[in-house]
């Protein structure tokens, strides 16, 4: 693909104890493993701090890694409304944070991410992260929801590839 040029992609991971994060590099069809990590809050804060908190970090990875886009699971609901409140709350930070940045934001559903990395939706976590190590080497052993950020980036690159090729 003549003129294609270098993205970064941040992917991200909603949760308000811990909001995974991964950044890879797309140029052409070759994905680099950049950073991954997880922003994390304490439980006994208040709500409020802990989505500041959330936006802080999420804000200083951008800032470091200038992403270009970024990509956002798509919230599981859960059957505890409260909790699902929360996790709505974070998925809303995560939006937000990389949009008040000015990069395009993406979502993508779980189910979707399973799919495009590991070639089956019902794909367990552990399938998952092995795949995300294959595709990513050099990111070595991570915390559940930063591989899980890496897989949304991941997904976010084929499916931008796809739409790219199918615009002609």
């Amino acid at each position: 693909m003549a003129g294609v040029g270098r993205t970064i992609i941040l992917g991200l991971d909603p949760g308000l104890e811990h909001t995974g994060y991964g950044v890879i590099a797309v140029e052409g069809n070759r994905h680099t493993f950049m950073a991954a990590g997880r922003v994390t809050t304490k439980a006994s804060d208040p709500i409020p701090l802990r989505l500041a908190q959330l936006a802080a970090g999420i804000g200083e990875v951008i800032k470091v890694y200038s992403p270009t886009e970024a990509a956002v699971e798509e919230v599981f609901v859960n059957v505890n409304a409260r909790s699902s409140l929360k996790l709505g709350q974070a998925r809303g930070v995560s939006l937000l944070v990389p949009s008040q940045h000015g990069l395009p934001v993406h979502e993508y559903a779980a189910r979707l991410v399973k799919q495009s990395v590991v070639g089956k939706g019902g794909a367990e976590k552990t399938q998952v992260a092995h795949m995300v190590g294959v595709l990513l080497p050099g990111c070595g052993k991570l915390p559940a929801d930063a591989t899980d950020a890496l897989a949304v980036a991941l997904t976010h690159a084929h499916h931008r590839t796809f739409a790219r090729v199918l615009a002609g």
